[in-house]
């Protein structure tokens, strides 16, 4: 269930988002995540969460990930940290940049984190559910979404990963999609290819 104004929509989780198609995160106890507990206030319309600190911030738990400045040392702790912050309180742009910011490390360092490219997809397939589920997660404006939708550099990676795979009609499948958010850029060649792919089987 979503929680407070247009301006100050969070949930306890990611998984409860309606509409998303996600049951949580895998081996994950979010009651030893710390901040699991963490509630906000609406202040003016707008989000007050408790800080680490004390005090109060504008930034959720699952914020404070996303743009925390400490990186994690290797990609198991990247991929662990992720999934522990699916299961913290935030918005949804909160996990939104939280996913694309993991996945965004994943691909820039794909051939030292070899281990590191299932989770990628995952973390891609799961950023596609959540903006198609609360599509304010990516919009340029919130007062006005007319404006569009920031650039959603998820559904580049997904897409160059499952057509490494040869997985072109998947692909395809994901660029449709990304159409409604205005990434529209592997179309027409994805379309080509599997046209050509259909010509050689039949």
């Amino acid at each position: 269930m979503a929680i407070g104004g247009r301006k100050s929509v969070w949930y306890p989780r990611m998984a409860d988002i309606p509409g998303i198609r996600f049951q949580g995160s895998p081996n994950v106890d979010r009651t030893r995540l710390p901040g699991a507990r963490t509630r906000p206030r609406a202040d003016g319309g707008y989000l007050s969460w408790p800080s680490p600190e004390g005090g109060s911030s504008s930034s959720s738990p699952v914020h404070r990930l996303a743009f925390g400045a400490a990186a994690p040392r290797d990609e198991l702790e990247l991929v662990r940290m992720t999934w522990e912050g699916l299961e913290l309180p935030g918005t949804p742009s909160d996990y939104h940049f939280l996913l694309q910011g993991t996945a965004t490390e994943l691909w820039k360092n794909r051939q030292r984190y070899t281990h590191g490219l299932a989770a990628l997809e995952q973390f891609c397939h799961l950023d596609l559910l959540l903006i198609e589920a609360a599509p304010e997660a990516v919009v340029l404006d919130e007062n006005d979404p007319a404006h569009g939708f920031v650039h959603i550099s998820t559904l580049g990676f997904l897409i160059g990963l499952l057509e490494r795979e040869g997985a072109l009609r998947e692909a395809l499948a994901v660029s449709r999609r990304a159409r409604r958010f205005g990434e529209e850029c592997w179309s027409e060649d994805l379309e080509a290819k599997v046209a050509s792919l259909d010509e050689e089987l039949a």
